[in-house]
């Protein structure tokens, strides 16, 4: 099973850029997915964005889409979530996780590995 370790969170004013870096071992991430999760306190963990394996193929919550970039590089073992315009509601621990779906144009449902999770604040 694959080993995630998010960085990359921290404060940032409203309007202002953030990048997190999801860094896996224990296996090469060419045949995962790989997705960004967020969750406030008393809420239920929302999904952010995906990529799939091959493609590749992405997905945006409606939230998200037009500001956050999700990206990947398999040499580097690393997902990105490129978050720009950022708002005060984005504020979260963000989480990735991963599911070996072999070479798939897909976003699956589930996921079986997750890392520790970044918080980012978003306050002026």
């Amino acid at each position: 099973q694959v080993q995630l370790v998010e960085s990359g969170g921290g404060l940032v004013q409203p309007g202002g850029s953030l990048r997190l870096s999801c860094v896996a071992s224990g296996d090469n991430l060419d045949d995962y997915a790989i997705a960004w999760f967020r969750q406030v306190p008393g809420k239920e963990r929302e999904r952010t964005a995906c990529i799939s394996s091959s493609g590749p193929y992405a997905y945006y919550s409606e939230a998200v889409k037009g500001r956050f970039t999700i990206s990947r590089d398999n040499a580097k073992n690393t997902v990105y979530l490129h978050m720009n315009s950022m708002e005060p509601e984005d504020t979260a621990v963000y989480y990735c996780a991963a599911d070996l779906v072999g070479r798939a144009t897909r976003c699956p449902p589930s996921y079986d590995s997750w890392g520790q999770g970044t918080p980012v604040t978003v306050s002026s």
